[in-house]
């Protein structure tokens, strides 16, 4: 499960985050490339762009149930409007 307290600095300010457990499959940015991005010289992946609309948060979500080390995390509160 990601830990908020270890999240990347480079997240976009908002819900979702990726945290240290990362290992930079690239497979988030796979799923939902317009809201993953890698971060080459640190070897790991971040939240580019936060969701806004229901299917961006139902991308995210697919990422976060299919990333194999549970670094993606959001703090709960859904998105609002469509």
């Amino acid at each position: 499960m990601a830990d908020p307290k270890n999240k990347w600095h480079d997240n976009a300010m908002g819900r979702w985050y990726v945290d240290a457990q990362c290992i930079d499959c690239d497979l988030c940015n796979e799923i939902a490339p317009g809201h993953f991005k890698g971060n080459d010289g640190e070897a790991h992946s971040f939240v580019h762009k936060q969701p806004a609309t229901p299917k961006e948060l139902a991308a995210c979500r697919e990422a976060k149930e299919s990333c194999p080390v549970d670094a993606i995390g959001d703090d709960g509160e859904e998105v609002v409007g469509g």
